[in-house]
């Protein structure tokens, strides 16, 4: 569509030359323009920066204008195939067989044929760094079986994570009347892939990849490349939206996101995204506090929670949320395409899309309330258990000391040291079991020191910092054991005195387990090194 809207203005041009004088040929080439329709003329510009640690906004312009959002579209198709795989709905090895709609899209693509299998990775890949348009396809197809069941996952999903002013019509953004955006949404959804993903983040990243069938090269490599921690995130073209690019880029501890929207090319787009990042980093403190986006409910592939709110919503406005999903390692594709949402439908969704996240956030808030009680009693049991068993240790020495007594006067007991760390992998158990946290950790008494197996590559580690006493490096670990316990599983925690203090380690990890172990802690604002078996 590109290259045709190309050829078309050279047509235009010699048109207007041989019709309009030389001095007239302004006003005739404007006049031939506004007769245009409006999938040939660029899009309104907008656009917005955007700390990413906090969510300060730092400049918009038209940042609510709905406009065309071309292949950042994308970024939402991604965001719901990352949720589903956590979720079990798909599996990153499963095959998925490319269907006939999905093969005819046009460029860019990877270039899938009807019938092919390919790895649901290699789509993902294609789509985040080539922008393939049949790629994209069959992942919302993989997703919820048919494109226009996915573009109602798609703005269900938008409307949980606030994009009030979005509505998707496909998962890959080529134009489509409806298919609108706004720059504070695609901004605010950018931000949501880098804290709710951090282990797919890299994706936006890589200047090629290998997506099954062949490598691939990024479609913002020049930016990625040319601007100073540059590291994502999407590009967006058509002939209706303009050059469309939401960036994010990290300088020390500053993260700034930028949204620049119906650019008038690929060139004047990267240079404005250039200018608004300079000025985000201008006027960003070097230290922040991070206050993440809240992570939507996980509603899954079902509509009844759609026509549930809907029905309530037209009652009383009461609404009942059903949170219950049977998931699928292996989506059933759904017979023919499912119909499209009534007009009148739509108008009800986005009326009641407040009320809708009002009632969102009142259940998260009793359900983290319910949790929080819970912990703490679990915490508060454990904490006296590990009491009980420091006085039975205690009682025991006593007790041993009075049978070896050789005088009938005791005059005083001298307190006895307690017993080695038993109680660490105590505390270990029971919050491993419990979920809870147990702050109460015992820092005297002799370390125990464990020979660490470097069998299949376990000979890396990570710091996550240094402390002033033994007792705060052995509490951190913890915490941070009991938070990652997915990451870090078979991980040894691991207490050393440096020239510093102490450092807080995790050894017995893989590389590859080491390095997303690191991410993840850094993208939730916490300290973290890497160090190899020298």
């Amino acid at each position: 569509m590109a290259s045709s809207a190309t050829a078309f203005g050279r047509l235009l041009g010699r048109l207007g030359r041989r019709i309009f004088p030389s001095n007239l040929l302004g006003l005739g080439a404007g006049l031939i323009l506004c007769a245009l329709p409006i999938a040939l003329q660029a899009g309104e510009f907008a656009s917005m920066v955007m700390d990413a640690r906090s969510g300060q906004i730092y400049q918009e312009e038209n940042a609510d204008a709905r406009v065309h959002p071309a292949s950042l579209t994308k970024m939402m198709t991604l965001y719901i195939v990352f949720e589903a795989v956590e979720h079990g709905e798909l599996s990153l090895d499963q095959e998925v067989t490319i269907s006939a709609n999905a093969a005819k899209e046009p460029p860019s693509k990877l270039g899938l044929s009807a019938g092919q299998k390919i790895k649901l990775r290699y789509l993902v890949r294609a789509a985040a760094v080539k922008s393939a348009n049949d790629a994209a396809t069959a992942l919302g197809e993989a997703v919820s079986g048919s494109e226009s069941a996915f573009a109602e996952r798609m703005n269900r999903t938008a409307k949980l994570l606030g994009m009030t002013r979005t509505t998707f019509k496909n998962a890959h953004g080529l134009t489509r009347e409806g298919h609108l955006s706004t720059a504070r949404d695609m901004t605010n959804l950018g931000r949501h892939l880098f804290y709710d993903f951090p282990e797919y983040y890299n994706l936006f990243s890589r200047l090629t990849a290998d997506a099954g069938v062949r490598q691939v090269g990024h479609s913002n490599a020049r930016f990625l490349s040319n601007y100073a921690g540059a590291d994502g995130i999407k590009t967006g073209y058509t002939s209706a939206a303009g050059w469309n690019l939401v960036a994010s880029a990290q300088r020390g501890n500053e993260r700034i996101i930028t949204t620049v929207m119906g650019g008038r090319s690929s060139a004047a787009r990267n240079a404005k995204v250039a200018e608004l990042m300079d000025f985000g980093f201008r006027k960003a403190p070097s230290n922040v506090a991070v206050n993440k986006p809240a992570r939507p409910p996980y509603m899954g592939r079902g509509t009844s929670a759609t026509n549930e709110m809907l029905l309530a919503g037209a009652a009383s406005k009461t609404i009942r949320m059903n949170l219950t999903v049977a998931a699928s390692p292996i989506p059933q594709p759904r017979p023919g395409r499912a119909p499209e949402i009534a007009p009148e439908q739509e108008e009800i969704l986005v009326a009641m899309s407040s009320d809708i996240l009002v009632a969102v956030q009142a259940a998260q808030a009793q359900v983290a309330a319910e949790a929080a009680a819970a912990n703490a009693q679990a915490a508060a049991s454990a904490a006296a258990q590990l009491a009980q068993a420091q006085e039975a240790a205690k009682a025991q020495a006593i007790e041993e000391a009075l049978e070896n007594t050789t005088t009938a006067r005791i005059t005083s007991i001298s307190p006895t040291p307690r017993p080695e760390r038993i109680e660490l992998a105590a505390v270990q158990q029971i919050t491993a079991e419990t979920g809870t946290q147990v702050a109460a950790i015992d820092p005297s008494g002799p370390e125990v020191v464990t020979r660490m197996s470097t069998s299949g590559g376990r000979e890396w580690g990570i710091k996550i910092g240094t402390y002033n006493t033994q007792f705060a490096a052995e509490k951190e670990l913890l915490t941070v054991a009991l938070r990652e316990m997915n990451t870090l599983s078979g991980a040894l925690r691991k207490v050393t005195r440096g020239n510093r203090g102490w450092e807080a380690n995790f050894v017995g990890l893989t590389q590859e387990s080491a390095d997303l172990a690191c991410r993840k802690l850094v993208a939730r604002g916490s300290d973290c090194a890497q160090f190899g078996p020298s």
